[in-house]
């Protein structure tokens, strides 16, 4: 009983602490981000070349903090509004990386509207993987949700190539040691096999990278189909390949639960 009193008080005092550093102000970078003219790489870029302002003196560091009332200017102009936390629901295509990766491959970027090509990817796809894809213009939101703690689930509808057995279900729901690392329990159910290929219902929480193709190849099956089509309580749907779909604020909060008042603000 002491034990959990002391958790929930500091749990509690972690919470006030949240809300006091979201009063006091936010990191000028992260400003300059969400009001959209970059992302916060970029904006400490613009810092460290002198582009950046703030009431009138201009900066050289990014270690800077300001308040809502902080006069910002980049190239002398005033920094627009800055946007609310918002999400979308993207259907990724094959062929296409969801990661700035400077290897000159296709991304999902180029594929959105120029207004929101400067989104951020909330876990990733590969290349020949489809299905739903998480975007969000704020960067914090983005890593709330991808947090394993956040307790969401990412389900995929997988092909493949080889015959799948019971034994090696109940050993993915065990867990998983390959090539060192750890993958935690994974629930699979066998939905058809037919001939050499299969197409199994696989749930995981971690999402860790290519965990399941990993888990595939583990036991001989060779993916030639992997689809997401849900990302803790967000559906692929009916979104038509290559559509994209906003979530509205409403769902959105009710989804973050205690933690949109953090994320979201009045937004």
């Amino acid at each position: 009983m002491g034990a959990t009193f002391r958790f929930m008080k500091r749990r509690a005092r972690s919470l006030d602490q949240d809300v006091g550093a979201a009063r006091e102000g936010m990191r000028i970078a992260k400003r300059v981000a969400r009001a959209g003219l970059c992302s916060r790489r970029e904006a400490e870029r613009w810092i460290a070349e002198g582009r950046v302002a703030v009431d009138g003196k201009t900066l050289t560091s990014p270690a800077v903090t300001v308040g809502e009332a902080a006069r910002i200017t980049v190239d002398g102009r005033a920094l627009p509004v800055a946007e609310p936390a918002r999400l979308w629901r993207y259907h990724k295509p094959p062929g296409l990386v969801t990661s700035r990766d400077g290897q000159g491959r296709p991304t999902v970027f180029e594929r959105l509207p120029p207004a929101l090509s400067r989104l951020l990817a909330i876990g990733r796809l590969d290349l020949a993987s489809e299905g739903l894809l998480l975007l969000t213009n704020d960067g914090d939101l983005a890593r709330h949700l991808e947090l394993p703690a956040t307790g969401w689930i990412r389900r995929y509808r997988v092909r493949v190539y080889g015959r799948v057995a019971p034994a090696q279900l109940d050993e993915l729901a065990r867990g998983l040691t390959i090539g060192g690392i750890r993958y935690g329990p994974i629930r699979a159910a066998l939905d058809r096999q037919q001939g050499a290929n299969a197409w199994l219902t696989i749930s995981l929480h971690e999402g860790k990278n290519r965990e399941v193709r990993r888990a595939c190849e583990h036991f001989g099956w060779s993916v030639n189909r992997l689809i997401r089509v849900a990302y803790g309580p967000f559906q692929l749907g009916g979104l038509r390949r290559g559509g994209l779909a906003r979530v509205p604020g409403t769902v959105l909060r009710d989804q973050l639960g205690r933690a949109a008042g953090r994320l979201l603000g009045k937004a």
